[in-house]
């Protein structure tokens, strides 16, 4: 399969995933409304940004290491599936104990609905890890198929839930929950039938290699967990500050942000093991991936300006704002889009510790408007807090690449450019 037929069998995929994940927001604003909706993404937020805390960068080094010699497969595969139950069950017994002790840092959301919640993060790391494995041995269908398979059941289980069986919030989380654990049984199944395939190996733990692909994953692991918290934690502060209803309509417009970034997403996935076989320091193929990502996604962007405005008859008036909300986030998902594919240059070289350094600095920065910012002005103070933020890590990133290569901006941004 062509780098091009990946990318369009996984942005087809994405399309479905959109529209699940959106039609299963507007069915839990219409039934529970902004205060409903405001605690369902903060638990879904707490739990997501726990999973990519424990994934330790494993999912970008199981890639690496795998692309690299597929007769690691077997042992990458029983350390991940061992390491993830592990600290995943410890990083579950702390945020339920959290949720506990500190009720407070989530406002008015139950700690039970997050104990709920927190039983999946184990799963969602078995999840989260084995998708990476198939796709470092080029299993793009299965990847894509199995990622569509866990974002469908957020559709099937918000309409079985609210509109068949009239229950609430706390029946979603668990049937989400149980939902999480039945895709990671299925991922580590196929992992084990796709074993087979590949070269012969002992299906046992490697400790050497384990470490070996925990200090690599660590270099990402930094730039991964800022991304996640500038991109989601800023809901739990404006939940914190001005309650689950706004923060339910601040969801409504950060959901929009960040399913625009699934094509620049899938493009980044795709493209890192090819730069990795590639090891090309000019960065010939990440320029000409990126000059069409440029194209593509501002052609989304400007499609989206009308869209908002159709945000509050989708989800209710109590959600207009949500319509300003987005249009300040807009610029930033546009320039966070085009760095999350430059970047897949640096990770493909073995990570420069510049990029970490990078995002960590752009990580203080977003927590110092977020907290001058939310108190006064709420979800509008966090909106343009990550625009900030998103446009400081792409302009980081792309002085880098620029200073590396010696790429101008016009080669690695415009279409149509080209340079021998």
């Amino acid at each position: 399969m062509s780098f091009s037929s990946k990318v369009a069998w996984t942005f087809a995929t994405r399309v479905l995933m959109i529209f699940n994940s959106v039609v299963a927001g507007i069915i839990v604003a219409r039934w529970l409304g902004a205060d409903g909706l405001g605690q369902l993404a903060v638990i879904n937020v707490a739990v997501a940004t726990i999973v990519q805390l424990g994934s330790f960068g494993l999912p970008s080094s199981n890639t690496y290491f795998i692309a690299q010699d597929q007769a690691r497969f077997r042992s990458a595969a029983i350390n991940s599936l061992i390491f993830a139950l592990g600290a995943g069950s410890i990083l579950a017994l702390g945020l339920s104990a959290l949720a506990y002790l500190r009720t407070d840092w989530f406002g008015f959301v139950s700690p039970e609905l997050i104990r709920i919640a927190s039983i999946s993060i184990p799963f969602q790391l078995i999840v989260l890890i084995g998708l990476n494995i198939l796709l470092a041995v080029g299993k793009v269908k299965e990847f894509n198929l199995l990622d569509l398979a866990s974002q469908s059941f957020v559709l099937i289980n918000a309409v079985l839930v609210l509109l068949l069986l009239k229950r609430g919030l706390e029946m979603l989380v668990t049937l989400n929950t149980a939902a999480s654990i039945l895709v990671s049984i299925v991922v580590a199944a196929l992992l084990i039938i796709s074993a087979k395939s590949l070269a012969r190996s002992e299906w046992r733990a490697d400790m050497a290699l384990l470490r070996r692909m925990i200090g690599y994953g660590l270099k990402f692991h930094v730039s991964i967990l800022a991304g996640a918290i500038i991109l989601r934690a800023d809901l739990l502060v404006v939940n914190h500050f001005r309650g689950a209803a706004e923060a339910g309509v601040y969801s409504v417009a950060s959901q929009f942000g960040l399913l625009m970034m699934l094509l620049p997403g899938v493009i980044a996935t795709l493209l890192f093991p090819r730069v990795t076989a590639e090891q090309d320091a000019r960065g010939e193929t990440t320029c000409l991936v990126t000059r069409y990502t440029t194209f593509v996604m501002f052609l989304c962007c400007l499609a989206a300006v009308p869209f908002s405005l159709l945000l509050p008859v989708l989800y209710g008036a109590a959600f207009s704002d949500a319509t300003t909300l987005l249009l300040i986030l807009l610029p930033g998902v546009y320039l966070i889009g085009l760095e999350s594919v430059l970047v897949q240059h640096f990770n493909a070289l073995g990570l420069p510790r510049a990029i970490p350094m990078y995002w960590l600095a752009t990580l203080a920065l977003n927590l110092i408007l977020v907290f001058a910012l939310v108190p006064r002005f709420g979800a509008q103070g966090a909106a343009i807090a990550s625009t900030i933020s998103y446009a400081a890590i792409f302009g980081l990133v792309a002085l880098h690449f620029h200073t590396s290569t010696g790429r101008s901006f016009t080669e690695v941004f415009v279409l149509g450019s080209l340079r021998g």
